[in-house]
């Protein structure tokens, strides 16, 4: 059988979108549509900065201070261990439900005196053991102080601080300083996203939500590096035939790390899962709740901003750039144009480029300007010229 009538045949199967993906045929504009994406973030943010500046946050005792009584339970509500609780004399308690069976009480009593706090904890506990039909012993307490939240609350903040100054000096030394603004920007969007979805839901903020919003910083960090990193190949690559514009650049290198970027997605999002369904919902560890939470909340945002915050505005920013500004300029000019897909940017950049002026079945008609694209003419040159060779 010859090689046009195998090409025939495997044309003539047309993957689904998945098979597109992991085969490096897709040609997403994700700059192109920059206005979708950032529209959706703005509304995310909006709405959580809005319910920050009205709800503020759910803080844990280690940020305000405080005492915190939890006891597990099976057959009881929040509305019958407030009421235990008030009847122990404790004054406008907080009582949340933690996971399927874990009931937590927390209130401030760091103005009553060291003998009252004492006592009115026990007091406390044991109304809370009796009405949850368990022993004293099985109810556990905390206690923080005021000045030791202030602390906690300051060293969280000092973290996040030096977080971004050594990434954003890695990126401009790495890299260069547009790419480290961008990834930047990326990351006080994940951050944004994060602390407005708990406020939105009234999460509880507790120090494992500062070392997993610290963790998931550091994973969309990592994603767009990677993306960077194939840009910046591209840059110093396919760029310099002039053919297409730095925005059609970027796409091209984001389709290529596509199937990547969900990978790596998907194998740190799924564990997240099972440790909140499982771990707190199921098992009743509920110690992981707050940690699986913010991991999970901020794997999403760090995912979406890697692919859909990140590049794209490196991308605007790059084509201010006069250089830059030209490529697009003649890209717009450009007419009889096909998209460039991954797995056609590899043929082209090897011994098989000639390869890449055969039309496809499966191409269809081609898009008189789109993103990512080289002219037939110019492959078919370029195609001529490698045989030559």
């Amino acid at each position: 059988m010859s090689d046009d009538v195998m090409t025939d045949e495997t044309e003539e199967k047309t993957p689904g979108r998945l098979g597109r993906i992991y085969q490096g045929r897709t040609t997403v504009d994700f700059v192109g549509r920059k206005r979708t994406w950032f529209t959706i973030s703005m509304v995310i943010i909006v709405l959580g900065l809005a319910s920050l500046g009205i709800r503020g946050f759910n803080l844990g005792i280690d940020f305000k201070g405080g005492s915190s009584w939890e006891v597990q339970t099976s057959h009881s509500t929040v509305a019958a261990i407030t009421s235990a609780a008030e009847k122990a004399g404790l004054r406008d308690p907080t009582v949340e439900k933690l996971g399927s069976k874990t009931y937590q009480v927390t209130a401030d009593i760091n103005s009553l005196s060291a003998d009252s706090q004492t006592a009115l904890i026990n007091k406390v506990a044991n109304s809370l053991a009796k009405t949850a039909g368990v022993s004293t012993n099985q109810v556990s307490v905390t206690s923080v102080g005021p000045t030791w939240g202030s602390q906690i609350t300051h060293r969280a903040l000092e973290a996040l601080i030096v977080f971004f100054i050594a990434v954003v000096a890695y990126i401009s030394i790495r890299f260069e300083p547009k790419m480290a603004l961008a990834a930047f920007i990326a990351m006080v969007h994940d951050l944004l996203v994060t602390v407005g979805v708990y406020s939105l839901f009234g999460l509880q903020i507790t120090p494992d939500t500062v070392i997993a919003i610290l963790t998931i910083l550091g994973y969309s960090l990592y994603d767009t590096v990677v993306v960077f990193d194939r840009v910046r190949d591209n840059a110093g690559g396919i760029l310099k035939s002039g053919d297409l514009s730095y925005g059609e650049m970027v796409n091209l290198s984001m389709n290529q790390t596509l199937a990547r970027s969900i990978n790596t997605s998907l194998v740190a999002i799924l564990p997240v899962l099972s440790v909140l369904v499982v771990g707190a919902d199921i098992l009743g560890a509920t110690t992981l709740q707050s940690y699986g939470l913010a991991l999970f909340v901020g794997l999403m945002s760090g995912a979406y901003s890697s692919i859909f915050i990140a590049s794209p505005l490196l991308a605007i920013m790059k084509e201010r750039e006069p250089r830059f500004r030209e490529m697009a300029e003649r890209a717009r000019l450009r007419s009889d144009q096909r998209v460039l897909t991954p797995a056609a940017a590899a043929l082209y950049a090897g011994e098989g480029a000639q390869r890449l002026a055969r039309p496809t079945a499966s191409s269809g008609p081609r898009p008189r300007s789109a993103p990512g694209t080289l002219s037939r003419g110019t492959i078919q040159a370029r195609a001529r010229k490698q045989k030559r060779r």
